[in-house]
């Protein structure tokens, strides 16, 4: 019984022997102070929650080691259920986790944005499960709130999402789990929100990281004529880490991923930090990497079968995107900096957009909503700070579809071998076996 138990804390304590992950400049670090890069993909194999089922979790995690994987994106969670299974296998394999943080009822409404006390009870509450787990590599407030160039009033409320969720990961005395978002790929929005998101000059009211979905890049293509170079020329030294939240563009098809090659190479290593490809599962939309078996007729139902297809068992890389994939992330060693090394000061510092003919709204630095605030109300013009909010406070949340149910339809580690343990790893997950093992002994004799 006393090995048992024992037993069962050495797991734990070898399984999350991961670094964490933090910002500094416009660069990931881990803790050990090596630059980290994303090498992702989107992870939604069910509507609710994907980290909830060990098993499935462990099948796909090792498939997912194999191709190169370090980051995974999930876009929904259930903050009450258990997540320890899939988060420890996913760190046992080096991978980290990024989170959305709403909800299908809780997501800042585009036309009508307000930001409430049950979504910020929501929201908090996905902060409180993961903090815990050192693969927590960050959490999004939001992703494509803004899809149209009339939507963009609703971009201070995503700061103030941001504002209150790092001020409440400070109060609880959480680590700095980084706190961003993920914005629609639109040319006539994307310099001013993502300059908006950052400018102000105070760090705790801005996001942490930047992200991207772009489907740009559509082979065959090349960097200046996908439209990467522009990407660029607008994330040069950017305040904050910026990436590619999704990419993989399936038109024409097959994908070759070619874009992978710039992203982690010359053209753009130096400002942008990865990309998270759309998808793992294969669905309708035919952006998969994998399937658990063939397309099954809409109308059957069964257990892990919605939608046509089946969602759970073994995964099977789907030809010839896999493979692609796997040779382009096995040619990619890009060379960072050390945080020791780097010099955070080189990035530049973003002014805040004035409003414009062609669509951006927002005019200059205008104060944050507080808590509690609606487009159209005082707060939204006065409110210029807002003390912690205290989680259980309730008031009516919003409804509505998600802009997408999972998305739209859409560093390297430590040695060139994709996945090892990074030092602190290693020597971390030495430190906690040796000590288990002390321990077994004693309880032992």
């Amino acid at each position: 019984m006393r090995l048992s138990f024992l037993a069962a804390i050495c797991g734990a304590a070898l399984a999350y022997a991961i670094p964490t992950i933090e910002t500094f400049g416009n660069k990931f670090f881990t803790s050990d102070g090596e630059q980290f890069y994303i090498r992702g993909v989107a992870y939604q194999l069910v509507p609710d929650d994907p980290l909830v089922d060990t098993d499935q979790c462990k099948r796909d995690v090792a498939l997912m080691k194999k191709l190169g994987v370090n980051t995974i994106r999930v876009y929904h969670v259930d903050p009450d259920a258990d997540h320890d299974g899939c988060m420890g296998a996913l760190a046992n394999a080096g991978i980290y986790a990024m989170i959305d943080m709403d909800t299908f009822t809780t997501y800042i409404l585009p036309n009508d944005p307000f930001w409430t006390n049950s979504q910020f009870d929501a929201y908090s509450k996905v902060m409180d499960t993961f903090h815990k787990y050192d693969n927590l590599l960050g959490l999004f407030v939001g992703n494509e709130i803004i899809a149209l160039n009339n939507q963009s009033l609703s971009a201070p409320f995503i700061k103030a999402a941001s504002r209150d969720l790092k001020a409440y990961g400070d109060k609880k005395g959480y680590r700095k789990i980084p706190v961003g978002y993920s914005a629609t790929d639109i040319a006539e929005l994307r310099p001013y929100l993502q300059d908006y998101l950052t400018c102000g000059g105070d760090p705790a009211d801005n996001i942490d990281f930047y992200g991207i979905n772009s489907y740009q890049w559509c082979d065959p293509s090349t960097f200046m004529t996908s439209g990467y170079a522009n990407l660029l020329e607008e994330g040069k030294n950017f305040p904050v880490p910026i990436f590619f939240s999704e990419t993989g563009c399936n038109v024409p098809g097959p994908r070759l991923f070619e874009d992978q090659a710039s992203i982690f190479g010359p053209d753009m290593k130096d400002h942008f930090s990865g990309s998270i490809i759309y998808e793992w599962i294969e669905e309708t939309n035919h952006y998969g990497l994998i399937s658990y078996g063939p397309k099954v007729d809409p109308t059957v139902t069964g257990k892990n079968i919605a939608d046509g297809f089946t969602r759970a068992g073994v995964p099977t890389p789907v030809s010839p995107d896999f493979d692609n994939l796997s040779k382009q992330w096995a040619k990619i060693t890009p060379t960072g900096i050390a945080k020791s090394a780097y010099k955070a000061n080189i990035v530049s510092t973003r002014a805040c957009p004035t409003a414009t003919a062609s669509g951006w709204l927002v005019n200059g630095n205008v104060a944050i909503p507080s808590l509690g605030a609606s487009l159209g109300t005082s707060t939204y013009v006065t409110a210029s700070t807002v003390s912690v909010p205290t989680p259980g406070a309730s008031d009516a949340s919003n409804t509505g579809a998600h802009p997408s149910s999972a998305a739209p339809d859409a560093s390297p580690s430590a040695s060139d071998k994709p996945n090892a343990a990074a030092g602190h790893q290693e020597v971390t997950g030495m430190a906690a076996g040796l000590a288990c093992v002390m321990l077994m002994f004693a309880f032992w004799l």
